[in-house]
């Protein structure tokens, strides 16, 4: 059997969600590839993509709060996207790609290379399609894609999908996938012991008032230690080293950012699907902080309501928040349980185990 993970590198959460499946299937010993499908499309197509993404995220994110309303009220329509117009358009790229590597089976975490294959599944062509959903919502227009099977994040989640078609026998609730080393964790961070340890991270492109937030809970919140992660963003990891405070480590892009979660005490984040399922993985009280309007309120309100995190919407709340979690070690608790009832260790293995089972 040979696998590919046909990811989209709009955000990091998408790529590292198919990494993770691509090693998870390689522990098992079985071959997987995985690629960003705008490396098949050209380079053109994947920076006038991420200029788009970054453009409508900045700010307050209020240009991406319109573009995605409108996606919904599109996707309600029945009418076909020009979203699967343009990838329908690929779908010769991939076929070829598809046939000279002799792949068995798809497996796609973005929503465009899974359009890209369904419009060659209506042509007759046949192709093995697995789509895996990287937020805690039904985003507009999975509706037009047709795989043989959707990982979804929680069986809770099953109406939003069932009402956007899929048959319930389709979906698997196996998680957001993150593989099952993750939360294996050494911990041998040379960080203080003695004080309160706060991850403060915003995402692979380092979204938010991250600044702000880290100067705020260092001048507000006593003994604590500050790690601020700034992910792909130069510009935003200069800023935060123009801090001065012994308390403070700024890193950029790390691969290792699952043990600075598990050192941490407490984890602030943007509200990304994959990085919040990566908290939920090791089991860490969380607050998500001041959500870009769209699926990010979604992924938020998905947590808060099932108690495995707080939401701060703004730089008040974010102080208050942060305050209110070091201190109540109830709280704490309670959060973590409710992670591990909500958030599977094991998600990418199960996928894996599957795929072993179903396509043996």
């Amino acid at each position: 059997m040979k696998i590919l993970v046909l990811s989209c590198s709009t955000g990091g959460g998408h790529n590292a969600c198919g990494h993770y499946i691509e090693k998870e299937f390689k522990e098992n010993n079985i071959e997987c590839d995985f690629v960003d499908y705008f490396d098949i499309l050209g380079p053109k197509a994947k920076e006038r993509s991420e200029k788009i993404y970054l453009d409508t995220t900045k700010g307050n994110g209020g240009m991406f709060k319109i573009a995605y309303k409108l996606g919904e009220a599109y996707s309600k329509t029945g009418i076909t996207s020009p979203v699967y117009s343009f990838n329908k358009l690929m779908k010769n790229k991939i076929k070829l790609f598809i046939d000279k590597h002799n792949y068995d089976l798809v497996i796609c975490p973005h929503l465009f290379p899974s359009m890209a294959i369904t419009a060659l599944k209506e042509e007759g062509k046949d192709i093995k399609l697995i789509n895996v959903a990287t937020d805690y919502h039904a985003i507009p227009f999975w509706e037009e894609t047709k795989p043989d099977y959707f990982v979804i994040p929680h069986k809770s989640l099953q109406d939003e999908f069932i009402k956007k078609g899929f048959n319930e026998d389709r979906l698997l609730d196996f998680g957001i996938s993150v593989s099952s080393a993750f939360s294996r964790v050494e911990n041998n961070l040379d960080l203080p012991k003695d004080k309160d340890l706060i991850l403060v991270t915003s995402g692979s492109m380092g979204f938010g008032k991250m600044k702000d937030i880290v100067k705020n809970i260092l001048e507000s919140i006593p003994n604590t230690y500050v790690v601020a992660i700034c992910g792909n963003n130069k510009k935003l990891h200069s800023n935060l080293k123009e801090i001065e405070s012994e308390n403070l480590l700024v890193l950029g892009y790390v691969n290792n950012i699952n043990e600075y979660i598990s050192a941490s005490t407490i984890v602030l984040t943007k509200p990304g699907g994959l990085t919040s399922t990566e908290v939920g993985v090791i089991r860490k009280p969380m607050i998500h902080i001041m959500p870009i309007p769209g699926v990010e309120n979604y992924n938020a309100e998905f947590f808060r309501k099932n108690g495995l995190s707080l939401v701060s919407n703004n730089m008040d709340e974010v102080i208050e928040n942060t305050s209110k979690l070091l201190k109540d070690k109830d709280l704490q608790k309670n959060m973590m349980n409710n992670q591990s009832k909500f958030i599977n260790r094991n998600s990418a293995k199960d996928l894996v185990d599957f795929v072993i089972e179903k396509y043996k």
